[in-house]
């Protein structure tokens, strides 16, 4: 098992007071594995698969299509009509009757006749072209059309051309979507494999935090970190548990922190991970389970501390949950959870490598920037006149101000080596746009 032992061997420029982020990334994907277990997946009805991560491949049962079927609404009819022309200008060809979608045409026409087909219409015998119907004249029964119009084989649709019966439809690690569910139906599978839901426990510490309905007194503010962690972790569709708030002081954290590991996979905490006289999480990490990182070259996100703990009565004992000591500020907390806690929560699903999308932008403006550390900076993108992407930030920068997520549609991320941004140089951006 990976302990914080490890990475100074195995991680570059590792050091657990000040981490740059790529390396942080780089620890968290060690210890984030996947559940193996078969008692980790369930069959789920496609009712319920939506979000769900699939644990296996879906083969195809069948072949889609089932049968060669028309493309469009039009006349199918045998391309060797066209070699017969002789280099004629226009064909003609006589209607033998109609085939409709679940009522095929049971006859075979002749070298001198056509189909009548509507689309999804099981193609004739004989029959392996059609003709789109705004492309021909009829006069009673019969069709006339130009020969250039068409070529053999076009507007059908081959058995099998989407799918084959035998082969994958769906990887396992795919999360479902609303197109996978019409595929599956498709394919009449009425239920598939999925991992169980990932376990998080959530919760916020500091004796000046009240919830939602609850009266403020000096020097108390509302707690709003546990309701966008509960927002963040219910679009990623892991089970949660929310513990509430935690007070300052060790015996109630440590209490947390042994039931979120005792009922969950991964712990995640917001607040008290700092150096304060009330801050006890690095100190119980320390008796609990093993410290990977405390500090990460992030802004913003410092601190934020990364290990594993343990239910038992000693490191290595009972059940184990990764934990994240995510830091107290509102904003840090959504930059930390989306460019360090996202990609483990979904490794830990069973999920298939998801990267965040990544945007160039062209900086409208100059944009302060320390190097020596990864900057995630609150912009707000617009499509300019010539194609290309512009950002501007929303201005203040500062870790509390909450308001700026909303206002903002995207992070700029800014690199760890890079200083100042000059209006003009290129920056790359993250899309809230089905993030947040």
């Amino acid at each position: 098992m990976t302990t914080s032992k490890d990475f100074s061997a195995c991680v570059a420029q590792y050091d657990p007071n000040a981490l740059p982020v790529e390396a942080a990334q780089e620890i968290v994907r060690q210890w984030a594995m996947p559940r193996a277990s078969n008692a980790q997946t369930e069959r789920v009805s496609l009712h319920d698969a939506l979000g769900r991560v699939l644990a296996e491949d879906v083969i195809s049962p069948i072949d889609v299509p089932a049968f060669d079927n028309s493309a469009m609404d039009g006349y199918a009819f045998s391309g060797a009509a066209l070699a017969r022309s002789s280099g004629s200008d226009t064909i003609d060809l006589a209607v033998a009757g109609t085939a409709f979608a679940g009522r095929p045409f049971a006859a075979t026409p002749g070298a001198a006749e056509c189909v009548r087909i509507m689309t999804g219409a099981l193609m004739p015998a004989g029959c392996d072209t059609v003709i789109p119907q705004e492309h021909v004249t009829r006069a009673g029964d019969t069709i006339r059309f130009a020969a250039a119009k068409i070529r053999a084989g076009q507007n059908r649709r081959l058995s099998g051309e989407d799918l084959a019966k035998g082969k994958p439809a769906l990887l396992a690690g795919r999360i479902v979507r609303a197109s996978d569910l019409g595929l599956l139906a498709s394919l009449g599978i009425a239920d598939v494999s999925v991992h169980k839901r990932l376990v998080v426990a959530f919760f916020s510490t500091g004796d000046e935090l009240r919830s939602v309905g609850e009266t403020l007194s000096p020097g108390s503010v509302y707690d709003s970190n546990r309701y966008t962690l509960f927002a963040m972790l219910k679009r990623l569709g892991v089970e949660t548990i929310d513990l509430g708030v935690v007070r300052d002081d060790r015996a109630s954290l440590e209490k947390a922190l042994r039931e979120a590991t005792a009922r969950a996979d991964v712990v995640i905490s917001s607040g008290g991970v700092s150096v304060g006289d009330a801050d006890f999480t690095r100190e119980l990490m320390s008796s609990l389970g093993d410290i990977a990182f405390w500090k990460i070259a992030m802004r913003p996100g410092r601190p934020l501390a990364f290990g594993r703990l343990w239910s038992g009565a000693r490191p290595g004992a009972g059940k184990p949950a990764l934990f994240f000591g995510l830091p107290g500020n509102p904003v840090a907390v959504m930059a930390t959870f989306y460019f360090i806690v996202r990609e483990a929560l979904l490794a830990m699903s069973g999920a298939a490598h998801q990267p965040l999308t990544v945007i160039r932008a062209r900086a409208a403006e100059p944009i302060k920037k320390r190097a020596g550390r990864t900057e995630f900076q609150r912009g707000i993108a617009t499509r300019e006149a010539d194609g290309r992407w512009s950002v501007v930030t929303t201005g203040s920068q500062g870790s509390g101000v909450l308001s700026s997520m909303s206002e903002a549609n995207c992070f700029i991320v800014l690199e760890h080596a890079r200083g100042e941004i000059d209006a003009g140089e290129d920056v790359e951006i993250v899309p809230f746009d089905g993030l947040i």
